[in-house]
């Protein structure tokens, strides 16, 4: 179980933090619900974890206030989990953590906006077709709160990408960054060919972690008929694990495509994008095929 924080580390801030989540299972139990996992079972099976661990964890980031224990059903009653604000609060961190570790652990060290088709963080991609996104929402360059998911398509394609140059400029070094260069162009060639994805009745979203602000500016200037959703706050990358990299002292979203179902289903990815033309018309192909 958690430690308390000694007498001399009462003012510590990471101290504080680490008896709250510096164990390995309330780490995972934090990844597992933000990935959309919420009932006592699902997550003892997806963590092959003994119930009394589970039980003692789960206890204890609830007391910390990171989970809020919410009843799904009566006689008898149950449980599920879920993060509160508190909990969702941890998720840059936890991404950042996992950013970490595909750089410097599994990884040669390299900052790149990219990756190796073998690496892990490719295979957590190549991983997702058959899983599903859990509901949350994010900010939109329109002003509102938006599904990533549209409810009314038969398919929605999201296309991830690091940071458009317009209106903010882009860090000292952006262009020596292997995989940086082209999200201006990959917006312009989803704009174009948005006409064909909305007549095969699928949705479009483009996504990074840029301010819903600097994202209205650049869909003003570069006429973006679909909406720009700001992941800032790392749910979207939590919940699909996906692939980041710090630049300017910020966490950005490596170049990737997913393709979901009307089902919330993840039906294709791709990552990583080295030939952005080529993956605009195989995620139209893909979400036409994921459609049907």
């Amino acid at each position: 179980m958690a430690r308390a924080v000694p007498e001399r580390d009462a003012a510590c801030a990471i101290a504080q933090a680490a008896a709250v989540v510096g164990d390995w299972w309330s780490l995972l139990l934090v990844r597992e619900t933000a990935r959309g996992r919420h009932r006592f079972d699902e997550l003892q099976r997806e963590l092959d974890i003994s119930r009394k661990v589970l039980t003692e964890r789960l206890n204890h980031l609830v007391d910390s206030g990171v989970m809020d224990k919410v009843p799904y059903q009566e006689g008898p009653v149950r449980y599920e989990y879920r993060l509160s604000a508190t909990g969702r609060a941890l998720l840059p961190v936890l991404v950042s953590m996992q950013d970490w570790a595909d750089r410097w652990l599994l990884g040669d060290g390299t900052l790149t906006a990219s990756a190796d088709e073998h690496s892990a963080e490719a295979r957590r991609l190549h991983d997702l077709p058959g899983t599903r996104l859990p509901r949350l929402t994010l900010p939109a360059h329109t002003g509102e709160e938006q599904d990533p998911v549209d409810p009314d398509a038969a398919a929605t394609v999201l296309f991830c990408y690091p940071a458009t140059g317009r209106p903010s400029p882009l860090p000292d070094g952006w262009n020596d960054i292997p995989g940086t260069v082209g999200c201006t162009l990959e917006n312009r060639l989803f704009r174009d060919a948005y006409d064909r994805f909305t007549a095969a009745g699928v949705a479009v979203r483009g996504v990074s972690t840029q301010r819903p602000d600097e994202q209205r500016a650049f869909a003003a200037a570069e006429e973006i008929p679909f909406p720009l959703l700001s992941d800032m706050d790392a749910r979207l990358a939590a919940a699909l694990r996906l692939p980041t990299f710090r630049a300017g002292q910020a966490l950005r979203l490596k170049r990737a495509v997913v393709v979901v179902d009307r089902e919330r289903t993840v039906r294709h990815t791709q990552f990583p994008v080295t030939d952005i033309p080529h993956a605009v018309e195989t995620a139209l192909a893909e979400a036409i095929s994921a459609s049907r």
